[in-house]
């Protein structure tokens, strides 16, 4: 079975970037985020930023197919003139688990509906053309645990197929009072399965899909 286990996104937040159409100042930001509980801060600093600026229009897309979640957001705007056109950029460049920001200070003139999507969209764009856009694996973590005596069997496993350890720890089992080890790994995606069931078919070690 072919597994698609990569993904693009951008290496680190992005400089900031200006587009001016007819007096209008767009000011153009990217983001690498994990999780929409991050947006709201980032907005929140950006309007400390821009204290004259009223439309603060964004876009974000987290996660991969089937699981992606978005938000295109106009701030004010007419209806799918900023968020939509913001959002347009991020499926153009193919990336994902990133937000765009797109700030408007108004210059005066009306640009019309065309036109604010023109200047959306070429904000958003330029924003992206500076970023580094790096591949990344889609990971699965697992949850090893055992008891001390086979800790050898689980490391010598996770050194054989070079797995990345994310945390550590021993506990004691209440009822025997022997040490109990727990691991945090993970891998990528397509090698989840098998990885899984080596342990899965191991003596005395418990592992999960976390």
């Amino acid at each position: 079975m072919e597994y698609n286990d990569t993904y693009q996104t951008i290496a680190f937040e992005s400089e900031e970037v200006l587009f001016k159409e007819k007096g209008s100042k767009f000011f153009g930001y990217a983001y690498p985020i994990e999780n929409e509980d991050e947006v709201k801060p980032i907005i929140e600093n950006l309007k400390k930023q821009h204290p004259h600026a009223v439309h603060f229009c964004y876009a974000y897309q987290l996660g991969t197919a089937p699981k992606i979640s978005y938000r295109a957001n106009d701030d004010g705007e007419p209806s799918n003139t900023a968020g939509a056109p913001i959002y347009g950029q991020i499926q153009s460049f193919g990336v994902t688990n990133v937000l765009i920001v797109v700030v408007r200070i108004f210059g005066g003139t009306k640009l019309g509906v065309g036109g604010l999507i023109a200047a959306y969209k070429t904000t958003a764009q330029m924003t992206l053309e500076i970023c580094e856009i790096i591949e990344k694996t889609i990971d699965v973590q697992f949850l090893i645990s055992f008891d001390y005596k086979n800790m050898n069997k689980v490391m010598r496993v996770i050194k054989e197929k070079k797995l990345e350890i994310t945390s550590q720890e021993m506990e004691i089992n209440e009822e025997s009072g022997l040490p109990i080890g727990k691991i945090t790994t993970k891998t990528r995606k397509k090698n989840a399965e098998s990885i899984f069931d080596i342990f899965d078919l191991m003596f005395e070690i418990d592992i999960k899909i976390i």
